[in-house]
């Protein structure tokens, strides 16, 4: 395994399979597939209750603000599939989703079953009462029991469609028992019924293909959508067309869905993302929610009883729309939506919470790495209003895709703190995080010679931002007031601009005094920032495409078309360091927060991390999609990728900083390459196939790991911490202070009192029991033989934790033991060794020397010698130590046995804290001379 394990995958909401939706009481669950993993939505609204209000009073439009109640929020992820999803269905507690051939059944994210019949990709399921039907290519239909999953895992039933019939929609229509209806490409419909495994009747057929069904609220109907755009309301009983509409201009239909809250309407969804709104009685055009969606629209469904529509799209987002308006027209109430397109910038934010994120789709985002409600996109100012206005479609009006950005997180609050670069665009736009929304001012260099701007930069400080345009011109602005702060001009040789060529990237210093840009034709050069000239500048020899600068060491790594990756120190103007390895271009570089670590990616499918320090290589992965962009978060903890083709954003946990160190080389070093699955939508699955692959691959070498860090390992004078959490073996320490916390304040309750002549115990079941005379004196016997029982306890069965300690003493070796009570808890550890106390103080020496728990106290005196000898696990040791001495110390005192092993365990106890103590002493004296220091 590498530095960075895969964790999971943001950004996505849903692909081109359509929702499954539930209701279950008063909240209704919408799960969507995401790939290879499905979601669920919780939608709930509190429209029940208004209903009766707006009902009385007839003005929808009143209420409107509390109608807002609905929410789209994120409840469950499931688990991760060999295969993408190809239809869901739901029931309560249980998801079924077909993958390729084979259907998995879960009960929310724990797949109980998996059922495999079908020789062909599965297209449909339809839950049918107690029954799922799948629904395959190849006309084949199975018919699967859900109850009893556990115990059956083959269909009870199989209908062949015939060849001639490819299926294309599959429903049920209502009150038609053991009956559903089926559509093919062919244009034809079929009633079978799956009890008699018949087919019943076939409807007529249409000119074009059938690509959806359902149901309407009258009995007998059903609207059949086909692909040339026409929607056919057929009553199925009479074998009759109702009315037939037709949106061919919006393409072909691809879902409708009835509305059930008493309003006459049908709403569809066609292939431009545009979704219609049918009036039944009026038999015409009610409205059109205009591009509702930028591509294809997957799923409609209107909420039981309520006027609210749920769409969703290829464009990966899911849109609620309500009908309250006095006009009758929807608007959208809620919606979660991800990139349309696959992003090429991101950038961490707000100390690694958030990840700003632009995109082909000319979005530019905030995704939360915590909470996934709090992601968004930043506005852009009225686009929808604008678009409608001007009759043009709102990606038309957006802002062109964002090709590289610049952010400063300390003047969030006073003004706009991030810059954009937009594709083909004469100006930089500025953004405001604070209220997510683009800024009011337009940066626009050389307005005299406008030429798209490729670069970008703002200023530690925050206040201004600094721009390259590619005609080599580079000028200073005021974020503040937008206003532009002169520009940088190579006077050397008689040139107007920066460079000769187009500016490829700039950026600032902590501390304002420097400006470094590089140029496409392979110049670097540093300026003076607040005088504006030429400082120094020096060739790469070969065209560069990106540079990266890190303000706390001073360094410049530049990216050149010869796929090697040069350092610079930008004041002593030399090359530092010079790293290669990659096989094709480079897309993106950054420096880790403390400067020790660069990593970049290239489209040969690795992304390689090297140690600036050693000046090597110390990891490489090597992913099946390429590498666009990354960035490391600040505390180093988390590794955010982008990718080919892919719409979301892909997060890497650091493993290092999660897990203790248990295998020596278990993480890439020099050359060698990783070969990993990228992130997961749902957490903790990447990790365990991973994991399970590594064992697959060596499983000798996993069972020679030891349990225990080995003493070679160990670094010369230094100690080797245990990697327990602290309260851990704090809460060794202070046992008794957290037991007196712990204690009940008042004594327990009495039983009923019984007659005062038979005392009275309760028992187990809660009952009084009297006790007799008989009873008693058989307590007492049993009293006194506790005493006795102690005495012969190494006679009895031996405890685990006896066990691993005579087992280490015999081998040696104390590894197993030192996980083992690492694993116990404060309380359980302090038990087992209070079991070890010696009774019967009063007995000879001779005696107690020859007792079992004199032996066994004399084997922990020896553990604890050599784990202090090797330096491992060193605080909690101590703590152990501790806890010992203070419960069997006077045994210790009294037996001169235990006297001489304790006196060894000093002598190594004072060497080796003598070394440490060493080493801290010339930081004591440096803290001490400053904090008495007066400056």
């Amino acid at each position: 395994m590498g530095i960075f394990q895969p964790f999971r995958a943001i950004g996505y909401i849903t692909t081109q399979v359509p929702f499954s939706v539930q209701r279950l009481g008063t909240e209704t669950f919408v799960t969507v597939s995401v790939g290879k993993a499905f979601q669920i939505y919780n939608v709930y609204a509190l429209f029940l209750f208004f209903s009766c209000i707006l009902f009385i009073f007839e003005e929808s439009h009143v209420f409107s603000p509390l109608m807002q109640c609905a929410k789209l929020n994120l409840v469950l992820v499931g688990p991760q599939l060999p295969k993408k999803i190809r239809a869901l269905a739901s029931y309560r507690d249980y998801t079924f989703a077909a993958y390729g051939c084979n259907i998995a059944v879960f009960k929310r994210a724990h797949q109980v079953a998996t059922w495999e019949s079908h020789n062909a990709k599965i297209n449909h399921l339809l839950l049918f009462g107690e029954h799922v039907l799948s629904l395959d290519v190849k006309g084949n239909m199975f018919i699967w029991a859900f109850k009893g999953i556990t115990e059956n895992n083959s269909p009870f039933g199989h209908i062949s469609l015939g060849n001639k019939f490819t299926p294309s929609c599959i429903m049920h229509p209502d009150t038609y028992l053991n009956k559903v209806i089926v559509g093919s490409q062919e244009g034809s419909l079929q009633l079978w019924n799956i009890s008699t495994k018949k087919k019943l009747y076939e409807f007529k057929r249409w000119s074009s293909a059938i690509s959806c069904c359902v149901s309407s609220p009258a009995l007998d109907v059903v609207a059949v959508g086909c692909s040339d755009g026409k929607i056919h309301v057929h009553n199925i009983r009479y074998d009759e067309e109702v009315v037939t509409f037709s949106q061919s201009t919006r393409g072909s239909v691809t879902a409708l869905s009835f509305s059930t809250d008493g309003q006459p309407l049908l709403a569809s969804g066609g292939s431009s993302g545009v979704i219609s709104i049918w009036n039944l009685e009026k038999r015409r055009l009610h409205s059109v929610i205009g591009e509702a969606h930028d591509c294809s629209i997957v799923s409609l469904h209107f909420l039981a009883n309520e006027p609210v529509l749920m769409s969703s799209s290829a464009d990966n987002s899911i849109k609620m729309w309500i009908f309250d308006t006095s006009d009758g027209d929807a608007r959208l109430l809620r919606f979660r939506s991800g990139h349309s397109a696959p992003p090429k910038c991101i950038r961490f934010y707000s100390n690694g919470r958030h990840i700003l994120s632009a995109g082909q789709d000319r979005a530019f985002r905030l995704f939360s790495v915590i909470q996934d409600q709090q992601s968004r996109e930043l506005s852009q100012r009225h686009v929808s209003k604008r678009a409608k206005k001007l009759k043009l479609k709102e990606t038309e009006i957006k802002l062109k895709p964002v090709i590289a950005f610049d952010v400063a997180e300390i003047r969030e609050r006073d003004w706009c703190n991030v810059v954009t670069c937009h594709m083909d665009t004469a100006q930089a736009f500025v953004w405001r995080l604070q209220n997510f929304v683009i800024g009011e001012h337009i940066l626009s260099p050389c307005p005299q010679n406008p030429t798209p701007v490729k670069a970008c930069a703002i200023s530690a400080c925050g206040n201004f931002a600094v721009v390259g345009t590619a005609a080599g011109w580079i000028e200073r602005f005021n974020l503040q007031s937008g206003i532009s702060r002169g520009s940088y001009v190579d006077m050397s040789e008689g040139r107007s601009c920066a460079h000769n060529g187009e500016v490829v990237g700039v950026s600032c210093d902590s501390t304002n005094t420097i400006m470094i840009s590089a140029g496409l034709n392979g110049d670097v050069k540093v300026w003076n920032f607040k005088g504006r000239e030429l400082k120094s500048r020096w060739e790469i020899g070969c065209p560069v495409v990106k540079i990266v600068y890190h303000r706390y060491n001073g360094l410049l790594a530049t990216v050149a078309d010869d796929l090697v990756i040069r350092l610079f120190d930008v004041v002593a103007l030399r090359m530092v360091r010079k790293f290669e390895g990659h096989t094709d271009r480079i897309t993106d570089a950054c420096f880790s927060e403390d400067g020790k670590w660069l990593m970049t990616s290239s489209m040969d499918g690795t992304l390689r991390i090297w140690d600036v320090i050693l000046a090597s290589q110390i990891d490489a992965i090597l992913v099946d999609v390429s590498v666009t962009a990354l960035s490391l978060s600040p505390n180093m903890d988390v590794l955010a990728t982008t990718h080919v083709d892919q719409n979301g954003v892909y997060l890497w946990v650091n493993q290092a900083m999660f897990s203790a160190p248990s295998k020596s080389g278990a993480h890439g070093s020099g050359k060698d390459i990783v070969n990993i699955n990228l992130p997961s939508i749902s957490t903790g699955n990447s990790l365990d196939s991973n994991s399970e692959e590594a064992d697959k691959s060596s499983p000798q070498e996993v069972q020679d790991v030891p349990l225990s860090t080995p003493g070679h390992e160990q670094i010369p004078d230094l100690v080797t911490l245990s990697m327990l959490p602290k309260s851990q073996w704090q809460s060794l320490i202070n046992l008794d202070i957290i037991k007196a916390r712990n204690k009940p304040i008042e004594p327990p309750k009495k039983p009923e009192k019984a007659p005062f002549f038979l005392p009275s115990i309760p028992s187990l079941s809660g009952e009084i029991v009297f006790k007799t005379r008989e009873s008693a004196e058989g307590d007492e016997d049993s009293q006194a033989g506790e005493t006795e029982s102690r005495k012969i306890q190494a006679d009895g069965p031996v405890s685990e934790f006896l066990q691993f300690l005579q087992h280490s003493a015999e081998e040696n070796d104390f590894a197993a033991f030192t996980e083992y009570i690492k694993g116990l808890s404060s309380s359980t550890l302090d038990m087992e060794l209070r079991m070890l106390q010696i009774v019967g103080e009063d007995d000879s020496d001779q005696e107690s020397s020859d007792r079992p728990e004199t032996h066994l106290i004399g084997l922990l005196l020896d553990y604890f010698t050599q784990e202090i000898s090797c330096r491992n696990n060193f605080e909690f040791i101590q703590a152990m130590i501790r806890l010992f001495l203070k419960i069997h110390g006077e045994s210790v005192r009294c037996q001169p046995i235990l006297q001489e092993k304790a006196e060894k365990l000093l002598h190594i106890q004072t060497a080796v804290w003598q070394k440490i103590d060493k080493l801290f002493q010339s930081t004591r004296c440096m803290v001490t001379f400053l904090s008495n220091s007066q400056f």
